[in-house]
Protein backbone atom coordinates (compact mmCIF):
# COMPACT_ATOMS: atom_id res chain seq x y z
CA UNK A 1 0.00 0.00 0.00
CA UNK A 2 2.88 2.40 0.53
CA UNK A 3 4.09 1.76 -3.35
CA UNK A 4 1.41 2.73 -4.44
CA UNK A 5 0.90 5.94 -2.08
CA UNK A 6 4.21 7.21 -2.99
CA UNK A 7 3.81 6.30 -7.20
CA UNK A 8 0.78 8.05 -7.27
CA UNK A 9 2.11 11.59 -5.54
CA UNK A 10 4.96 11.05 -8.24
CA UNK A 11 2.00 10.86 -11.26
CA UNK A 12 0.28 13.72 -9.53
CA UNK A 13 3.48 15.54 -9.46
CA UNK A 14 4.29 15.49 -13.35
CA UNK A 15 0.76 15.64 -13.90
CA UNK A 16 0.68 18.92 -12.79
CA UNK A 17 3.51 20.48 -15.26
CA UNK A 18 1.95 18.29 -17.78
CA UNK A 19 2.09 19.89 -21.49
CA UNK A 20 -0.75 20.49 -23.72
CA UNK A 21 -4.43 21.36 -22.88
CA UNK A 22 -5.90 17.88 -23.38
CA UNK A 23 -4.95 15.42 -20.44
CA UNK A 24 -4.88 11.30 -21.37
CA UNK A 25 -7.24 9.57 -19.75
CA UNK A 26 -5.40 7.95 -16.75
CA UNK A 27 -5.97 4.53 -15.43
CA UNK A 28 -4.87 2.91 -11.93
CA UNK A 29 -3.57 -0.31 -12.34
CA UNK A 30 -0.59 -1.90 -10.41
CA UNK A 31 2.78 -0.19 -11.12
CA UNK A 32 6.01 -0.41 -10.13
CA UNK A 33 8.97 1.38 -8.74
CA UNK A 34 12.65 1.81 -10.04
CA UNK A 35 15.44 2.80 -8.26
CA UNK A 36 18.15 4.06 -11.02
CA UNK A 37 20.52 4.25 -8.48
CA UNK A 38 20.68 1.00 -6.63
CA UNK A 39 22.68 -2.18 -7.10
CA UNK A 40 20.19 -5.45 -7.57
CA UNK A 41 20.80 -8.83 -7.20
CA UNK A 42 21.86 -10.57 -10.67
CA UNK A 43 19.94 -13.31 -11.92
CA UNK A 44 20.56 -15.51 -15.10
CA UNK A 45 17.82 -16.41 -17.61
CA UNK A 46 16.96 -18.51 -20.29
CA UNK A 47 15.50 -17.12 -23.60
CA UNK A 48 14.31 -20.78 -23.97
CA UNK A 49 12.38 -20.97 -20.80
CA UNK A 50 10.06 -17.70 -21.59
CA UNK A 51 10.47 -17.47 -25.06
CA UNK A 52 9.94 -19.54 -28.10
CA UNK A 53 12.70 -19.41 -30.31
CA UNK A 54 13.10 -20.05 -34.30
CA UNK A 55 15.57 -19.99 -36.66
CA UNK A 56 15.51 -18.72 -40.41
CA UNK A 57 18.37 -19.02 -42.78
CA UNK A 58 17.34 -16.65 -45.59
CA UNK A 59 18.76 -18.02 -49.12
CA UNK A 60 21.59 -16.82 -50.45
CA UNK A 61 22.09 -16.27 -54.25
CA UNK A 62 23.41 -13.88 -56.88
CA UNK A 63 20.30 -11.88 -56.62
CA UNK A 64 19.45 -12.18 -52.52
CA UNK A 65 22.62 -10.82 -50.85
CA UNK A 66 22.10 -8.93 -47.80
CA UNK A 67 22.86 -8.09 -44.60
CA UNK A 68 19.26 -8.89 -43.06
CA UNK A 69 18.49 -5.61 -41.17
CA UNK A 70 14.92 -6.62 -40.74
CA UNK A 71 12.15 -3.70 -41.39
CA UNK A 72 9.05 -6.07 -41.23
CA UNK A 73 7.67 -9.36 -41.00
CA UNK A 74 4.28 -10.27 -41.79
CA UNK A 75 2.23 -13.30 -42.35
CA UNK A 76 3.79 -14.57 -45.57
CA UNK A 77 6.92 -12.34 -45.69
CA UNK A 78 10.10 -11.14 -44.31
CA UNK A 79 11.49 -7.74 -45.46
CA UNK A 80 15.07 -6.80 -44.85
CA UNK A 81 17.18 -4.21 -46.08
CA UNK A 82 21.04 -3.63 -46.34
CA UNK A 83 22.96 -1.17 -44.06
CA UNK A 84 21.80 -0.05 -40.90
CA UNK A 85 22.89 3.41 -40.82
CA UNK A 86 23.21 3.93 -44.97
CA UNK A 87 21.05 3.04 -47.77
CA UNK A 88 21.39 1.38 -50.86
CA UNK A 89 17.67 1.11 -51.09
CA UNK A 90 17.35 -2.43 -52.00
CA UNK A 91 14.26 -3.56 -49.97
CA UNK A 92 14.17 -7.89 -49.96
CA UNK A 93 11.37 -9.94 -49.57
CA UNK A 94 11.74 -13.41 -48.27
CA UNK A 95 8.94 -16.15 -47.22
CA UNK A 96 8.49 -17.10 -43.63
CA UNK A 97 11.16 -20.09 -44.65
CA UNK A 98 14.02 -17.77 -45.73
CA UNK A 99 13.53 -18.08 -49.49
CA UNK A 100 13.96 -15.21 -51.49
CA UNK A 101 10.87 -13.51 -53.72
CA UNK A 102 11.75 -10.34 -54.91
CA UNK A 103 13.92 -7.20 -54.42
CA UNK A 104 12.38 -3.69 -55.33
CA UNK A 105 14.71 -0.23 -55.50
CA UNK A 106 12.90 2.76 -55.82
CA UNK A 107 15.52 5.19 -54.86
CA UNK A 108 16.31 8.02 -56.49
CA UNK A 109 15.47 11.96 -57.42
CA UNK A 110 12.03 11.88 -58.42
CA UNK A 111 8.87 12.74 -57.16
CA UNK A 112 8.31 9.07 -56.87
CA UNK A 113 11.81 7.84 -55.36
CA UNK A 114 12.79 7.88 -51.87
CA UNK A 115 16.87 9.19 -51.25
CA UNK A 116 16.91 7.40 -47.89
CA UNK A 117 15.57 4.08 -46.69
CA UNK A 118 15.20 4.67 -42.83
CA UNK A 119 12.85 2.19 -42.60
CA UNK A 120 10.19 -0.01 -44.15
CA UNK A 121 6.94 -0.80 -42.67
CA UNK A 122 4.49 -3.54 -44.14
CA UNK A 123 0.51 -3.21 -43.64
CA UNK A 124 -0.35 -6.61 -45.76
CA UNK A 125 -4.23 -6.18 -45.15
CA UNK A 126 -3.71 -2.91 -47.62
CA UNK A 127 -1.10 -4.14 -50.01
CA UNK A 128 1.44 -1.10 -49.06
CA UNK A 129 4.48 -0.65 -47.89
CA UNK A 130 5.40 2.66 -46.28
CA UNK A 131 8.87 4.23 -46.56
CA UNK A 132 10.07 6.10 -44.25
CA UNK A 133 12.64 8.72 -45.69
CA UNK A 134 14.32 11.40 -43.30
CA UNK A 135 16.30 12.87 -45.76
CA UNK A 136 13.39 14.43 -47.12
CA UNK A 137 10.98 13.68 -44.05
CA UNK A 138 8.39 11.83 -46.05
CA UNK A 139 6.85 8.90 -46.53
CA UNK A 140 6.33 7.31 -49.62
CA UNK A 141 3.70 4.35 -49.99
CA UNK A 142 4.18 1.87 -52.69
CA UNK A 143 2.52 -1.35 -52.70
CA UNK A 144 4.46 -5.09 -52.20
CA UNK A 145 6.09 -4.90 -56.07
CA UNK A 146 7.23 -1.45 -55.74
CA UNK A 147 4.46 0.43 -57.85
CA UNK A 148 3.75 4.00 -56.83
CA UNK A 149 0.72 5.13 -54.67
CA UNK A 150 1.35 8.54 -52.61
CA UNK A 151 3.40 10.15 -50.24
CA UNK A 152 3.11 12.53 -47.65
CA UNK A 153 5.15 14.97 -45.51
CA UNK A 154 6.33 14.58 -41.65
CA UNK A 155 4.81 17.08 -39.42
CA UNK A 156 6.40 20.39 -39.58
CA UNK A 157 9.53 20.34 -37.88
CA UNK A 158 9.39 16.88 -37.21
CA UNK A 159 11.61 13.89 -37.98
CA UNK A 160 9.53 10.27 -37.59
CA UNK A 161 11.44 7.39 -36.21
CA UNK A 162 10.55 4.94 -35.54
CA UNK A 163 7.40 4.42 -37.65
CA UNK A 164 4.96 1.41 -37.07
CA UNK A 165 1.92 -0.31 -38.10
CA UNK A 166 -1.30 1.10 -35.65
CA UNK A 167 -4.55 -0.51 -37.37
CA UNK A 168 -5.89 -0.29 -40.35
CA UNK A 169 -6.27 3.46 -41.34
CA UNK A 170 -3.06 4.89 -39.20
CA UNK A 171 0.37 4.76 -38.13
CA UNK A 172 1.84 5.49 -35.04
CA UNK A 173 5.45 7.20 -34.50
CA UNK A 174 7.65 8.84 -32.66
CA UNK A 175 9.24 12.45 -33.54
CA UNK A 176 12.62 12.07 -33.26
CA UNK A 177 13.60 15.72 -33.84
CA UNK A 178 12.07 16.97 -30.83
CA UNK A 179 14.89 15.48 -28.84
CA UNK A 180 17.21 18.08 -30.22
CA UNK A 181 14.90 20.66 -28.96
CA UNK A 182 14.47 21.77 -25.36
CA UNK A 183 10.78 23.48 -25.93
CA UNK A 184 8.48 21.15 -23.98
CA UNK A 185 6.59 18.88 -27.21
CA UNK A 186 4.52 16.18 -27.74
CA UNK A 187 6.86 13.30 -29.44
CA UNK A 188 3.95 10.33 -29.87
CA UNK A 189 1.51 10.79 -32.77
CA UNK A 190 -1.03 8.96 -34.48
CA UNK A 191 -0.76 9.98 -38.45
CA UNK A 192 -3.21 9.05 -41.16
CA UNK A 193 -1.85 6.42 -43.86
CA UNK A 194 -3.82 8.09 -46.38
CA UNK A 195 -2.15 11.71 -46.15
CA UNK A 196 -0.20 11.93 -43.05
CA UNK A 197 -2.54 14.07 -40.84
CA UNK A 198 -2.30 13.82 -37.22
CA UNK A 199 -5.47 11.96 -36.45
CA UNK A 200 -3.92 11.90 -32.32
CA UNK A 201 -1.13 12.93 -30.42
CA UNK A 202 -0.49 11.01 -27.46
CA UNK A 203 0.70 12.79 -24.65
CA UNK A 204 3.47 11.95 -22.06
CA UNK A 205 3.02 14.07 -18.49
CA UNK A 206 6.36 15.83 -17.49
CA UNK A 207 7.84 19.24 -15.91
CA UNK A 208 10.42 20.29 -18.07
CA UNK A 209 12.35 19.26 -20.92
CA UNK A 210 14.89 16.40 -20.80
CA UNK A 211 17.17 14.66 -23.64
CA UNK A 212 19.43 12.52 -24.30
CA UNK A 213 21.20 14.36 -26.42
CA UNK A 214 25.02 15.84 -26.04
CA UNK A 215 26.70 17.72 -28.15
CA UNK A 216 30.35 18.89 -28.18
CA UNK A 217 30.86 22.23 -30.14
CA UNK A 218 34.12 22.72 -31.80
CA UNK A 219 34.28 26.68 -32.33
CA UNK A 220 38.24 26.44 -34.09
CA UNK A 221 36.72 24.18 -36.51
CA UNK A 222 33.41 25.33 -36.68
CA UNK A 223 31.86 21.86 -36.53
CA UNK A 224 28.94 20.66 -33.59
CA UNK A 225 28.88 16.95 -33.04
CA UNK A 226 26.22 15.21 -31.14
CA UNK A 227 25.74 11.78 -29.40
CA UNK A 228 22.21 10.18 -27.69
CA UNK A 229 21.34 6.99 -25.80
CA UNK A 230 19.99 5.68 -29.30
CA UNK A 231 17.47 3.45 -26.79
CA UNK A 232 13.67 2.66 -28.29
CA UNK A 233 10.98 4.53 -26.51
CA UNK A 234 8.37 3.74 -28.46
CA UNK A 235 8.02 -0.54 -27.64
CA UNK A 236 4.97 -2.62 -29.34
CA UNK A 237 3.73 -5.03 -26.93
CA UNK A 238 0.94 -7.57 -27.88
CA UNK A 239 -1.47 -4.96 -29.20
CA UNK A 240 -0.60 -2.04 -26.86
CA UNK A 241 2.25 0.11 -26.47
CA UNK A 242 4.49 1.30 -23.87
CA UNK A 243 5.75 4.77 -24.22
CA UNK A 244 8.90 6.46 -22.64
CA UNK A 245 9.59 10.00 -22.53
CA UNK A 246 13.22 10.91 -21.19
CA UNK A 247 11.73 14.18 -19.23
CA UNK A 248 9.09 11.57 -17.37
CA UNK A 249 9.43 9.87 -14.60
CA UNK A 250 6.43 7.31 -15.58
CA UNK A 251 6.35 4.67 -17.94
CA UNK A 252 2.97 4.14 -19.71
CA UNK A 253 1.64 1.69 -21.59
CA UNK A 254 -0.97 3.03 -24.37
CA UNK A 255 -3.77 1.01 -25.03
CA UNK A 256 -5.89 1.17 -29.07
CA UNK A 257 -8.60 3.43 -27.12
CA UNK A 258 -5.38 5.59 -26.26
CA UNK A 259 -6.01 5.03 -22.71
CA UNK A 260 -2.80 5.28 -20.38
CA UNK A 261 -1.69 3.26 -17.56
CA UNK A 262 1.34 3.52 -16.02
CA UNK A 263 3.47 0.71 -15.33
CA UNK A 264 6.35 1.61 -13.77
CA UNK A 265 7.99 4.81 -12.22
CA UNK A 266 11.63 5.38 -11.52
CA UNK A 267 13.00 7.20 -8.46
CA UNK A 268 15.46 9.74 -7.73
CA UNK A 269 13.23 11.92 -10.02
CA UNK A 270 15.12 12.92 -13.41
CA UNK A 271 14.45 16.44 -12.48
CA UNK A 272 16.80 15.87 -9.64
CA UNK A 273 19.58 14.03 -11.30
CA UNK A 274 22.75 15.78 -13.01
CA UNK A 275 23.77 13.94 -15.22
CA UNK A 276 20.69 12.09 -15.61
CA UNK A 277 20.00 8.86 -15.78
CA UNK A 278 17.79 7.59 -17.91
CA UNK A 279 15.15 4.25 -17.75
CA UNK A 280 14.39 2.67 -21.14
CA UNK A 281 11.60 -0.08 -21.73
CA UNK A 282 12.56 -3.07 -23.67
CA UNK A 283 10.93 -6.57 -24.28
CA UNK A 284 8.04 -7.54 -22.13
CA UNK A 285 6.44 -10.45 -20.83
CA UNK A 286 3.65 -11.74 -18.98
CA UNK A 287 5.83 -12.29 -16.23
CA UNK A 288 8.91 -10.53 -16.75
CA UNK A 289 9.79 -6.43 -17.75
CA UNK A 290 13.46 -6.00 -19.37
CA UNK A 291 14.40 -2.50 -18.51
CA UNK A 292 18.07 -0.59 -18.77
CA UNK A 293 19.20 2.48 -17.02
CA UNK A 294 21.76 4.58 -19.25
CA UNK A 295 23.48 7.86 -17.85
CA UNK A 296 24.04 10.58 -19.61
CA UNK A 297 27.59 10.66 -20.47
CA UNK A 298 29.56 10.86 -23.06
CA UNK A 299 33.62 10.98 -24.00
CA UNK A 300 34.09 12.66 -27.60
CA UNK A 301 37.56 12.22 -27.78
CA UNK A 302 37.34 8.29 -27.19
CA UNK A 303 34.00 7.89 -28.43
CA UNK A 304 32.83 5.70 -25.78
CA UNK A 305 30.15 6.47 -22.88
CA UNK A 306 26.57 6.31 -22.01
CA UNK A 307 27.24 3.50 -19.79
CA UNK A 308 24.38 1.18 -19.10
CA UNK A 309 22.80 -1.47 -16.60
CA UNK A 310 20.76 -4.24 -17.65
CA UNK A 311 17.43 -4.96 -15.10
CA UNK A 312 14.29 -7.25 -14.96
CA UNK A 313 11.33 -6.99 -12.81
CA UNK A 314 10.14 -10.33 -12.58
CA UNK A 315 6.28 -9.84 -12.17
CA UNK A 316 5.89 -13.52 -10.58
CA UNK A 317 8.68 -13.03 -7.75
CA UNK A 318 7.60 -9.01 -7.57
CA UNK A 319 11.70 -8.31 -7.79
CA UNK A 320 13.64 -6.26 -9.24
CA UNK A 321 17.00 -7.77 -10.51
CA UNK A 322 20.40 -7.16 -13.17
CA UNK A 323 19.93 -10.13 -15.72
CA UNK A 324 21.91 -12.17 -18.26
CA UNK A 325 19.65 -13.79 -20.85
CA UNK A 326 21.41 -16.78 -22.49
CA UNK A 327 20.60 -18.51 -25.99
CA UNK A 328 20.11 -22.16 -24.60
CA UNK A 329 21.34 -23.14 -28.58
CA UNK A 330 24.77 -22.12 -27.14
CA UNK A 331 27.10 -24.58 -24.99
CA UNK A 332 28.84 -21.66 -24.22
CA UNK A 333 27.14 -18.44 -22.43
CA UNK A 334 25.77 -16.32 -26.20
CA UNK A 335 24.45 -13.23 -24.55
CA UNK A 336 20.77 -12.08 -25.86
CA UNK A 337 20.31 -8.11 -25.38
CA UNK A 338 16.55 -7.60 -24.73
CA UNK A 339 16.55 -3.76 -24.63
CA UNK A 340 19.50 -2.43 -26.78
CA UNK A 341 20.12 -2.95 -30.91
CA UNK A 342 17.61 -5.56 -31.15
CA UNK A 343 14.57 -5.35 -33.80
CA UNK A 344 10.84 -4.73 -32.42
CA UNK A 345 8.04 -6.47 -34.32
CA UNK A 346 4.63 -4.85 -34.02
CA UNK A 347 3.15 -8.55 -34.40
CA UNK A 348 1.20 -10.40 -32.03
CA UNK A 349 3.52 -13.31 -31.59
CA UNK A 350 6.37 -11.82 -32.36
CA UNK A 351 8.91 -9.97 -29.70
CA UNK A 352 12.02 -9.14 -31.27
CA UNK A 353 14.38 -10.40 -34.15
CA UNK A 354 18.12 -10.66 -34.38
CA UNK A 355 20.50 -11.63 -36.46
CA UNK A 356 22.73 -13.92 -36.57
CA UNK A 357 25.99 -13.25 -38.59
CA UNK A 358 27.13 -16.81 -41.02
CA UNK A 359 31.14 -16.31 -39.98
CA UNK A 360 30.07 -16.55 -36.53
CA UNK A 361 27.91 -20.14 -36.46
CA UNK A 362 30.56 -21.11 -38.30
CA UNK A 363 33.19 -21.07 -36.07
CA UNK A 364 31.14 -21.20 -33.30
CA UNK A 365 29.97 -24.95 -34.84
CA UNK A 366 33.22 -26.05 -35.30
CA UNK A 367 34.24 -25.39 -31.70
CA UNK A 368 31.40 -27.76 -30.53
CA UNK A 369 29.56 -24.75 -29.02
CA UNK A 370 26.34 -25.09 -30.98
CA UNK A 371 23.32 -27.46 -30.27
CA UNK A 372 20.22 -28.85 -32.12
CA UNK A 373 18.24 -26.75 -35.08
CA UNK A 374 20.96 -24.04 -35.28
CA UNK A 375 23.80 -26.65 -35.40
CA UNK A 376 22.11 -27.94 -38.37
CA UNK A 377 21.77 -24.75 -39.88
CA UNK A 378 25.07 -23.54 -39.21
CA UNK A 379 26.26 -26.89 -40.32
CA UNK A 380 25.30 -25.43 -44.21
CA UNK A 381 26.28 -22.65 -44.37
CA UNK A 382 29.66 -20.76 -45.82
CA UNK A 383 31.71 -17.59 -44.87
CA UNK A 384 29.28 -15.40 -47.94
CA UNK A 385 25.55 -17.17 -46.58
CA UNK A 386 23.23 -14.15 -45.64
CA UNK A 387 22.39 -14.21 -41.57
CA UNK A 388 20.25 -16.08 -39.74
CA UNK A 389 17.16 -14.78 -38.44
CA UNK A 390 16.27 -15.44 -34.97
CA UNK A 391 12.75 -14.76 -34.25
CA UNK A 392 11.76 -14.76 -30.41
CA UNK A 393 7.89 -15.56 -30.17
CA UNK A 394 5.74 -14.85 -27.01
CA UNK A 395 4.73 -18.19 -25.98
CA UNK A 396 1.35 -19.52 -25.60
Amino acid sequence: MKRSTTISAAILFVMSGFIGCNQPKLKSEGFITVDVTATYPKKELILQDFMDVEYIPLESTDSFITMAHVQDIGEDVIIVRNRNRSSDGNIFFFDKKGKGLRKINRQGAGGEEYTFLLKVILDEDNNELFVNDHYVNKIFVYDQFGKFKRSFSHKEGGIYNPVYNFDEDNLICLDYASDFDLKPKNRFFIISKEDGRIVKEIQIPFKDKKTTVLTLTDAAKGITISNSARNEELIPYLGDWVLMDPSSDTIYKSEPDFSMTPIIVRTPSIETMIPEIFLFPGVFTDRYYFLQTVKKEYDFTTNSGFPRTDLVYDQQEKAIYEYTVLNADFSTKKLVNMVYEITLINDDGIAFVQRLEAPELIEANENGELKGKLKEIASTLDEESNPVLMLARYKK
